[in-house]
C-alpha cells in the first residue's frame, strides 16, 4: 500500500467527475458496441500482503469465510491471487510487513514458516482460481548488498541464486499441487524502500534484463510453465520509458508473458492512451498489477482517507474502466484483498465501519479490527470497493474479449467483453442522477440473461433485467451505480 513510500508525491487522477449531472436524462442515448476485439482480459484480483501475517491468528472459520468471499462464487470469485514471496523482514520495523522467508540458507527451506502466507496460497488454489502470481518485495537479506530486507540491492553476483531460489519455491509448491502461474521477481524498482516501514529493494534498470534472464532461465528448467511479469513500477511515465531499456536486451523478452505497471501517479487519459503503443513495439500485453489508496475529498489523489461508501466504490470502479478501456491492460490486480487501516475503532462504534474518515486508507476490500488481538473481535467489514470489484471479476471471466463502446453518454462508462456468445456490460454512471442509456450490441436477437447492481443501496443485487430489442438494449441506471448485464445472442 502507499503508505510503503510516506514522500510520496501523487499526481492528480483524471476521471470524469462523481457529481456530473444534477437532472435525469429526459431520453436515451444510444450506444454502439464495436464488432472488432480489443484485448482480451486475463485476470481480476488482488494481493496477500500483508492482511495474511493477521489472518493466520483468526479462527479456522474467518480465515475460510475470507476465502470464500475472495475466490468462491458465493463471493467475488476472484480470476488472480498475489502470494507474497516474503524477503525475512530482517530491520522491516516489526509487523505484518515483515513477512517469514521460506528460505533457511541458500538451498535450504523451512516449508513450514509463514504459515498465513502460504495458507491463503493454497486456498486460493483449492477453490481454482486460475492465476496466482508469486510477487516479490525484497530478495532475502543473503542476497541483499546491505543485508536487510529493505534498503537495498540485489548483490552483484547473486541474480543466479535469486533466480534458483524463486524456482526452488514455485518447483515445492507445485508438488503440492499449487500452481504458481507467474513470477513478479521485483517490485516497484526506482525505490529505495530506505525508511524501512516494509520489504523492498531497489533495481536499476541496467539490472532488470539480469534478473528476468536469471529467474527465467531458472523456471526453464524446473517450472517451464511458468512466467515472469515485470517490472511493477510505480509510475506509468517511468514504465513507458524504462521497460523498452531492459525488455530490448538480448534473450531476455522470451521469458516475459506480461508487462506489470502500478499507477500511483493517477495518470490522466493521455498518459495511458501510451500504453498500447509501448505494448504492441515490444509485443507484450500489459497489466496494471497494483493501485490503492485516495483521497477524494477535493479530487482523487495519493493520500489518507477511509472511504467504505459508494463514492469511493465508484473511484475504483472508474479506475478499473480506464486501464482496460485507455491503457488497453489486460489483467487489473488490486493493492490488498483486506486491511485493518480503518482509522477508527469497529469495536467502540457502531458507525466506524461505515462512515468515511481521514486517519484510514482506502486499501482493502475488507477490513478487521486491527485491535483484534487485545479484544477478540474477529468480525469482517465489507466495503463497496469489495462489490464493485466484484462486478468486474465476478462476470468478466479469464478469456473474454473487450470490444469498445462508442457513443455513451457524459459520466457513463460502458465497458463491453464477449465470451462463448455471451456479452457482458459492466456500465458506471457516476452521474449524481438516473440515466437512461441504449446499448446496441453487435449480435441481432440477444436476450438478457442476468443483471446485478452496487449502489448506495445495493450490494451486487440481482435486479430486474432490461428489455431487448433486436439488437438493442435499454438500460436504466439509477444515480452513482454500478451494474453489469449478462446477455445471451440469440
Amino acid at each position: 500500500m502507499r503508505s510503503k513510500r510516506t514522500n510520496f508525491l501523487a499526481a492528480v487522477l483524471v476521471i470524469p467527475a462523481i457529481a456530473l449531472c444534477t437532472t435525469a436524462a429526459t431520453a436515451a442515448t444510444v450506444a454502439q458496441v464495436s464488432s472488432s476485439p480489443a484485448q482480451t482480459i486475463q485476470n481480476i484480483g488482488a494481493s496477500g500482503a500483508w492482511w495474511v501475517n493477521d489472518l493466520v491468528r483468526f479462527s479456522a472459520a474467518n480465515q475460510q469465510r475470507v476465502a470464500s468471499l475472495l475466490f468462491g462464487p458465493e463471493g467475488i470469485r476472484l480470476s488472480s491471487y498475489r502470494y507474497n514471496i516474503g524477503g525475512g523482514g530482517v530491520g522491516v520495523q516489526a509487523g505484518d510487513r515483515a513477512p517469514q522467508t521460506l528460505l533457511t540458507s541458500p538451498g535450504h527451506y523451512d516449508w513450514s514458516r509463514d504459515p498465513g502466507g502460504t495458507a491463503f496460497l493454497r486456498y486460493a488454489a483449492q477453490n481454482g482460481v486460475p492465476d496466482i502470481i508469486g510477487f516479490v518485495n525484497s530478495a532475502p537479506a543473503t542476497w541483499t548488498s546491505n543485508g536487510k530486507s529493505c534498503g537495498g540491492n540485489l548483490k552483484s553476483g547473486s541474480t543466479q541464486a535469486y533466480g534458483s531460489y524463486l524456482a526452488d519455491i514455485v518447483a515445492h509448491f507445485a508438488g503440492e499441487g499449487v500452481k504458481i502461474n507467474y513470477v513478479s521477481p521485483m517490485n516497484e524498482p526506482v525505490a529505495s524502500f530506505s525508511a524501512c516501514n516494509q520489504e523492498g529493494m531497489a533495481v536499476p534498470v541496467s539490472q532488470r534484463d539480469d534478473i528476468v534472464r536469471a529467474v527465467g532461465q531458472s523456471l526453464a528448467a524446473r517450472a517451464p510453465s511458468t512466467r515472469i511479469i515485470a517490472d511493477e513500477s510505480d509510475h506509468v511515465d517511468r514504465f513507458l520509458s524504462q521497460v523498452p531499456q531492459w525488455i530490448g536486451q538480448p534473450g531476455t523478452a522470451q521469458y516475459v508473458a506480461a508487462l506489470a505497471h502500478h499507477t500511483y501517479d493517477f495518470p490522466g487519459d493521455t498518459t495511458l492512451a501510451q500504453i498500447p503503443a509501448m505494448a504492441g513495439k515490444v509485443g507484450k500485453p500489459t497489466w496494471a498489477t497494483e493501485i490503492c489508496c485516495w483521497n477524494s475529498s477535493t479530487k482523487p489523489a495519493y493520500g489518507a482517507q477511509y472511504d467504505p461508501t459508494i463514492t469511493g466504490a465508484l473511484t475504483m470502479s472508474s479506475i478499473m474502466f480506464r486501464d482496460f478501456t485507455v491503457a488497453g491492460d489486460s489483467a487489473f490486480q488490486w493493492w490488498t484483498a483486506l486491511s485493518k487501516v480503518m482509522g477508527c475503532n469497529p469495536a467502540g462504534s457502531s458507525s466506524c465501519a461505515t462512515t468515511v474518515n481521514s486517519n484510514g486508507y482506502n486499501d482493502g476490500l475488507i477490513y478487521y479490527d486491527p485491535n483484534y488481538a487485545a479484544n477478540g473481535n474477529q468480525n469482517l467489514y465489507l466495503t463497496k470497493r469489495f462489490y464493485a470489484l466484484g462486478q468486474y471479476s465476478k462476470f468478466v471471466r479469464p478469456g473474454s474479449v473487450r470490444h469498445a463502446v462508442a457513443g455513451a453518454p457524459n459520466g457513463v462508462q460502458i465497458m463491453a467483453t464477449s465470451q462463448g456468445g455471451d456479452w457482458t456490460l459492466v456500465v458506471n454512471n457516476l452521474n449524481t442522477s438516473a440515466q437512461a442509456v441504449s446499448v446496441r450490441l453487435p449480435s441481432t436477437g440477444a436476450s438478457a440473461s442476468a443483471a446485478y447492481r452496487t449502489s448506495a443501496g445495493e450490494n451486487m443485487a440481482a435486479i430486474g433485467l432490461p428489455t431487448v430489442s433486436a439488437d438493442t438494449a435499454s438500460l436504466q441506471l439509477p444515480a452513482q451505480s454500478i451494474t453489469t448485464y449478462v446477455f445471451h445472442a440469440g
